[in-house]
């Protein structure tokens, strides 16, 4: 068999594990199964990185003014702090793939909570503000971990007709953790909401004792027997894993036969459109200003004349219910109808938190509904989109080969791109707090033209078929 043949037949075995893909009956491998109660509870345990993740990401809000006011920090200091989440997590994707290749994925997940408890007891403890940036730091490089870890780890434990529903687990997880920091944000000083986020590391540390290995690193790594066990655990006791079992351990064998691509590969005439398609839609999750709203939200309400209190309650309601409705919504509907709808309302968001500021001068008490109502359209639409499908489209628009370097490649934008955004995000507000508003509607709005233009349906079609299309233009 030629090197194009095997690759071509990877790419096949690589496009079963899209959710739509089901085998014919005649001859064909059909590795469908239910959800047993162990496969519910590793998902579980795995996803609870991202629930500590999005516990991170939306710390810096409610913290705030508290630390101003206890270290004595500027707000120029202040923004230090907060943007070293993005430092950290371009450390943190440089190694992500390494680390869980090497030590595997459940090892990983041990080493992520030490980053995490190590940050949290920094941040709680610290009196000097470099103590506070390390604590921040170390946070960043235990999300990275989790991006790429968490998301690999349930796709390979799952059986493909639950794939879909289980990895959604993960950006749920995300937006319940940020919804819950926001809600106890409000009652809690930051120090003890600091120790309140370690708590569920220790929670998940205990929990991994009870959980295996991913059965594709255990086939990979030359572990078989240990490997069919795990898998019969996954799937039940009276399952028949022969069939996924001979799946799993041909697809390993193929892959060793391709050739390590370069990174400079990445850049041939062909992969043009793939390239464009996923580095805009990175730049669009981040300038469209996700950062400086997760981030600063209590200075945005301060400035905006809302209640922090009855802010953060309405945010932690509407972030769990928008990411509750992209789950049901994002395999009903097509990824490109939704990155459309939610860049719109992403746009629309942002014009009626800018504009409310344009009338701050009144000083009525609609102004700070409208305000509050702004945020929030922006974050319902940024969840039922923007949020999670850039990442879907990431992983369906390139080739096996390159899909290594590719998602790289896009994590590192993406984290480069968080930083400049929460970095700059409070000095934009001192410049223009409508301007800052402005700015972020006109980037959705470019957003919303990207996608009608460039972006590729790819609901309902096979990888092969996908990659042929956005490959193809302009080889």
């Amino acid at each position: 068999m030629g090197r194009s043949e095997q690759e071509r037949r990877l790419l096949l075995v690589s496009d079963q594990d899209h959710p739509n893909y089901h085998q014919s009956s005649d001859g064909g491998v059909d590795c469908n199964s239910s959800a047993t109660a162990f496969l519910l509870f590793t998902a579980i345990v795995a996803a609870t990185c991202s629930f500590t993740s999005g516990y991170c990401i939306g710390y810096s809000s409610p913290a705030e003014y508290g630390v101003l006011a206890d270290l004595s920090l500027s707000m120029a200091e202040y923004s230090v702090f907060g943007s070293m989440l993005a430092v950290g997590g371009m450390i943190g994707a440089l190694v992500s793939g390494k680390t869980a290749d090497y030590f595997g994925h459940r090892t990983t997940m041990w080493i992520i909570n030490v980053f995490f408890i190590l940050g949290w007891l920094a941040i709680a403890f610290t009196k000097v503000s470099w103590l506070l940036d390390l604590g921040r730091l170390l946070q960043g490089i235990g999300i990275a971990l989790t991006s790429y870890v968490g998301n690999i780890f349930i796709a390979e434990i799952t059986p493909k007709n639950l794939r879909g529903g289980l990895m959604s687990l993960n950006s749920w997880m995300t937006g319940s953790g940020v919804a819950f920091v926001y809600l106890i944000g409000s009652v809690v000083k930051w120090r003890g909401l600091a120790l309140i986020g370690s708590i569920p590391c220790l929670l998940q540390i205990l929990c991994l004792f009870f959980i295996p290995e991913s059965p594709r690193w255990l086939v990979k790594n030359g572990r078989e027997k240990e490997f069919e066990g795990v898998l019969q655990r996954l799937r039940g006791k009276k399952a028949d894993i022969s069939p996924e079992a001979a799946e799993i351990k041909e697809y390993a064998e193929f892959i060793q036969l391709l050739s390590e691509n370069k990174f400079l590969d990445l850049f041939q005439k062909k992969y043009a459109r793939p390239i464009t398609v996923a580095v805009g839609l990175m730049l669009l999750t981040q300038f469209s200003g996700l950062t400086g709203y997760t981030f600063y939200m209590t200075n945005i309400f301060v400035l905006a004349g809302i209640s922090s209190e009855a802010g953060y309650v309405t945010l932690a309601v509407v972030k769990i219910l928008s990411t509750t409705l992209a789950i049901f919504l994002i395999d009903k509907s097509g990824r490109r109808t939704l990155l459309m709808v939610s860049a719109a309302g992403t746009c629309l968001g942002s014009l009626l938190t800018g504009f409310s500021f344009l009338l701050q001068q009144d000083h009525h008490y609609w102004i700070s509904v409208l305000a509050l109502t702004g945020v929030s359209v922006y974050f319902v639409s940024f969840n039922l989109g923007i949020s999670g499908i850039p990442w879907i489209i990431m992983s369906e628009i390139f080739p096996i080969n390159v899909k290594g370097s590719a998602g790289s490649l896009c994590v590192l934008i993406y984290w480069i791109s968080s930083w400049a955004v929460s970095y700059t995000f409070n000095f934009l507000l001192e410049w223009s707090s409508t301007g800052t508003f402005i700015i972020f509607a006109a980037v959705s709005a470019l957003g919303f033209l990207f996608t009608v233009m460039l972006v590729p349906e790819t609901k309902g079609r096979s990888l092969e078929e996908i990659q042929a299309s956005v490959t193809s233009v302009l080889r």
